[in-house]
C-alpha cells in the first residue's frame, strides 16, 4: 500500500464543499460522480435541500453541512398544478414549496416541455407530465389563437400560441 501523498488516487478525486461532483440534470435527474443517484430518500433530501445562494450558486444545504452541486437546467420540478380558492394558480415544487404562477414567465422548452421562473425569478422549474396535464386544463384558445390560462373568473392572456405546444413528431 502506498502511504498518502495528499493527492487523491488516480481516476478518483476529493469532493469538497466549492467540487461536490453532485450535479442535477436538465431532466431533473440527480448525479454523483456521473453515477445516478436512485434512492428516493436520497433524492427527496436533495430536492428539499436545494437552494440558490446570494451569488447565483446553486448549494445542497442539509443541517449545518453544505456543497455546491451543478444545476444544467432547471432547478425545480412543478409537481402539481392547482387554482386557490381566491381563483389563482398555485405550483408546488419539488422542494415541496408551493407559489403563485408567473404565467408571465411560461416557455415551451425544445423538447416540449414547460417551464416557468420561480423563487421570485430567480430560477426555472420545469413541469411534471402530470402538471404539464393539470396546467392544459386551465387553458382555452383565445380569439386572437393565442392561448388564454383560466382559473376561475380569471382569464390571462399567455405569451405563446397553441401551435407552440405542439411537439414535432
Amino acid at each position: 500500500m502506498q502511504p498518502p501523498t495528499g493527492q487523491p488516487p488516480p481516476g478518483k478525486r476529493w469532493h469538497t464543499r466549492e467540487d461536490s461532483g453532485i450535479r442535477l440534470d436538465a431532466t431533473l435527474r440527480w448525479w454523483h460522480d456521473d453515477e445516478p443517484i436512485q434512492h428516493p430518500k436520497i433524492i427527496e433530501l436533495f430536492n428539499t435541500s436545494l437552494v440558490l445562494d446570494e451569488e447565483g450558486r446553486y448549494q445542497l444545504r442539509i443541517g449545518k453541512d453544505w456543497c455546491y452541486v451543478q444545476v444544467e437546467g432547471a432547478a425545480y420540478e412543478v409537481r402539481t398544478v392547482d387554482v386557490t380558492p381566491d381563483e389563482r394558480v398555485s405550483i408546488r415544487l419539488s422542494d415541496r414549496t408551493a407559489e403563485a404562477l408567473d404565467a408571465a414567465t411560461l416557455h415551451v422548452e425544445p423538447d416540449g416541455v414547460l417551464s416557468c421562473r420561480v423563487k421570485h425569478g430567480k430560477s426555472r422549474a420545469r413541469f411534471s407530465r402530470d402538471a404539464q396535464y393539470q396546467l392544459g386544463q386551465l387553458l382555452e384558445e383565445g380569439a386572437d389563437g393565442g392561448l388564454v390560462l383560466c382559473a376561475g373568473q380569471h382569464r390571462m392572456p399567455l405569451p405563446m400560441s397553441l401551435d407552440a405546444l405542439q411537439v414535432s413528431p
